[in-house]
């Protein structure tokens, strides 16, 4: 007995050991700063709630301004985000996080300014061999940050093709806090209104013709995106990035959007520019009617649906519920609800011209073989409705086929489509984090380039 308790004794010692040399590594720490005697043993993964550092209890002031009037409380967790945004690895962001705040507090600096926090954090980043090209991107992002440019990201699809894994993981990448799903806008819209909307996916409905699959499907889209109205103009009053994902995304609207804010921008010169946006629910959908015959797409057909749309009183409300769900982790919301009286109270009371919002839709595009497997694999683990059967998979493919052709028809109008495959997904997704950059980069500039304007003809 007596050699038992020993042997488990050992065994709890070296289990101790283990978790505390663990938890050092996770936090980036250096092994050489601190090293257990004794046995080595392998790291053990832990708990990110147990990550931390000695240098965690001490505060950092960063004073903001030239006067230096305010500051924030260096956190290394934000800043090994932000790195994470210009395409560092994110195990590699830690690491130069840390060293940041060991240089800072080593040598009794713990009131620096911003300008001399970012020059010693830049030495840092060249020493790892992330220069000016990573250097270049971080100061990109901190003006868009400032500046408040809308951002709305667009994931379209069909299904089974990989929107919410993408959408998630450049969140992730991009440090976005708002993921948007159209499949819960439709099945708010279609339980809580009286919206026109079907419990059978529209791509399960048997249909006499391409033209009537894709008539409906457009004005699917349609009533989904006077839902999705509350959160837009949350996203371009605030300057709040957001990315919408899912199948319900029609290009050629938020494309009419786009066209429709700029040539409105240019004929009224005293309208904001997110006019298309802001509107309540009725003046978009006539804003789109407008805007339809310079289009010249295939959601022609779809305009003869509209009139059998929900009411926008029941639309309207469940706008402003989504955007209390879909904002309500956002920081800076502090529990503030904007009403679209109140929206437009202040569009109406400030002439000032906001930030030009930038709106990228992305369409993902599989090919046929590998698209057949994943909905075969999807209907059979959990059918999509309850009575697909298998040996409808064909019509499945079929129809998600030729919505898949419509929405890369957009092509030709400037919109990108990407082909998202099992075997190269690391690369598509990192492909799409420096496409985004290079649309962000785009975005700020002509918003520089709008401001100067402006202070020139004052």
């Amino acid at each position: 007995m007596g050699e038992n308790e020993r042997t488990m004794n050992n065994f709890k010692g070296k289990g101790v050991a283990e978790r505390t040399r663990a938890n050092r590594n996770y936090s980036g720490e250096d092994d050489d700063d601190d090293k257990i005697t004794g046995l080595s043993f392998p790291s053990v993964k832990s708990s990110p709630r147990n990550a931390s550092s000695k240098y965690d209890f001490v505060k950092v002031k960063v004073w903001l301004g030239n006067n230096a009037d305010h500051y924030y409380v260096l956190s290394r967790f934000l800043l090994s985000r932000m790195l994470t945004v210009t395409k560092i690895p994110n195990h590699v962001a830690i690491k130069i996080a840390l060293e940041l705040k060991k240089l800072l507090i080593d040598n009794s600096l713990l009131d620096v300014s911003q300008s001399d926090l970012e020059a010693n954090l830049f030495k840092l980043m060249e020493r790892r061999g992330y220069g000016e090209e990573y250097i270049n991107r971080y100061k990109m992002m901190t003006r868009f940050h400032h500046q408040r440019v809308p951002l709305v990201i667009l994931v379209c699809g069909t299904a089974c093709v990989g929107k919410s894994t993408i959408a998630t993981q450049l969140a992730q990448r991009l440090n976005l806090p708002n993921v948007l799903q159209t499949d819960m806008v439709y099945e708010l819209l279609r339980t809580a209104t009286d919206a026109p909307l079907g419990s059978t996916p529209v791509w399960e409905r048997d249909f006499n013709s391409s033209e009537e699959l894709i008539t409906e499907f457009c004005r699917e889209c349609r009533i989904v995106r006077k839902g999705l109205n509350g959160d837009l103009k949350k996203a371009m009053k605030d300057g709040k990035p957001i990315i919408i994902e899912g199948i319900h995304l029609d290009p050629s609207i938020y494309l009419m959007d786009d066209e429709c804010k700029t040539t409105s921008s240019v004929t009224e010169g005293h309208q904001p520019t997110t006019e298309s946006v802001t509107s309540d629910g009725n003046s978009a959908v006539q804003m789109e009617n407008n805007c339809t015959s310079s289009s010249g797409n295939k959601a022609e057909n779809s305009q003869n649906h509209l009139v059998h749309d929900a009411p926008a009183g029941q639309v309207n409300k469940i706008s402003e519920a989504l955007e209390s769900i879909a904002l309500a982790t956002a920081s800076e919301n502090k529990g503030e609800t904007v009403t679209a009286a109140e929206v437009n109270g202040s569009t109406n009371r400030k002439e000032k011209h906001g930030p030009e919002p930038v709106i990228i839709p992305i369409v993902l595009k599989m090919a046929e073989f590998d698209h057949k497997a994943l909905l075969e694999e999807r209907i059979t683990t959990r059918t999509l409705s309850g009575k697909c059967l298998v040996q409808d998979t064909d019509k499945l493919i079929t129809n998600l086929k030729t919505i898949q052709n419509y929405l890369c028809s957009f092509e030709s109008q400037g919109l990108t489509v990407v082909n998202v495959s099992a075997t190269t997904f690391p690369q598509t997704l990192d492909w799409l984090h420096g496409y985004l950059l290079q649309r962000i980069e785009q975005g700020i500039s002509s918003a520089s380039n709008e401001n100067s304007r402006s202070s020139a003809e004052k």
